[in-house]
């Protein structure tokens, strides 16, 4: 339902209140929700460290894309006007474009941030960071436990 909402907040953001920035905390929030219930473990399986990396260099892409492409069509730097087949649409559209962008990239931002601190142990350390050592782990720990009971 948060990520539902998410998507209102995103599109609608540009005939009320909202917007990308909005939508994208908002889907931060979220995922981050579900990895405080479910685990961050289980968290990083649905949205990988990589999977939010793409979802930052994405968001800003789209963003500046759009921008370049006005450029390319002879306007100036995020002009929407020439994205469009008039000024009206161009506008529509480049807007819709650049709020997408800026969802992408704040919500990757807000994750990045969370998986960064959530990461941590007492110590400050990020030794949970890399989840195929903590895999590794666990299956080692079930190994050990198998052949202590014999099973």
């Amino acid at each position: 339902m948060i990520l539902l909402f998410g998507l209102y907040v995103q599109f609608h953001g540009d005939y009320g209140p909202g917007g990308g920035f909005q939508a994208g905390v908002i889907f931060a929030a979220g995922f981050i929700l579900y990895a405080l219930i479910f685990g961050l473990r289980r968290c990083r399986e649905v949205l990988s460290d990589g999977f939010v990396r793409i979802m930052l260099a994405a968001g800003l892409l789209l963003y500046i894309g759009t921008g370049l492409a006005s450029l390319w069509l002879g306007a100036n730097f995020l002009d929407y006007d020439v994205l469009g087949h008039d000024p009206v649409s161009g506008q529509h559209h480049g807007i819709l474009l650049v709020e997408l962008g800026v969802g992408i990239t704040v919500a990757g931002a807000m994750l990045a941030i969370f998986f960064s601190f959530a990461g941590r142990d007492e110590t400050g350390f990020s030794g949970a960071d890399d989840a195929e050592a903590e895999a590794e782990a666990e299956a080692e720990a079930e190994e050990r436990e198998r052949a202590e009971t014999g099973a």
